[in-house]
């Protein structure tokens, strides 16, 4: 892991400050989430490819896309759960105590 880090510093950095400015304007949209069967699927097919990547079932250069797929992934959304938080914190309006 610390080998993927150093060589694709750049690549996470980037999910990073992708999924931080996603995190910041999400908050705006108030679109339709994601169904609950749609979500076991997604969760399932993460949990797969999780499993592929912690078994070291997929070798070689596609084990190394998939390494480094799951680990922008994680990058991202723990930039958006960031940019969500400090947008909330920004943001909003809170009443003042009387």
């Amino acid at each position: 892991m610390v080998t993927l880090a150093t060589f694709s510093w750049s690549w996470l950095l980037g999910a990073a400050v992708l999924g931080f400015g996603m995190g910041w304007i999400a908050v705006v949209h108030r679109g339709r989430g994601v169904t609950k069967t749609a979500a076991i699927w997604l969760g399932a097919g993460a949990a797969l490819l999780l499993a592929l990547a912690l078994a070291k079932l997929v070798p070689g250069r596609f084990g190394y896309w998939l390494d480094l797929g799951l680990a922008m992934l994680t990058v991202y959304l723990a930039g958006c759960a960031v940019g969500s938080w400090l947008r909330h914190l920004v943001v909003s309006r809170h009443s003042p105590v009387t």
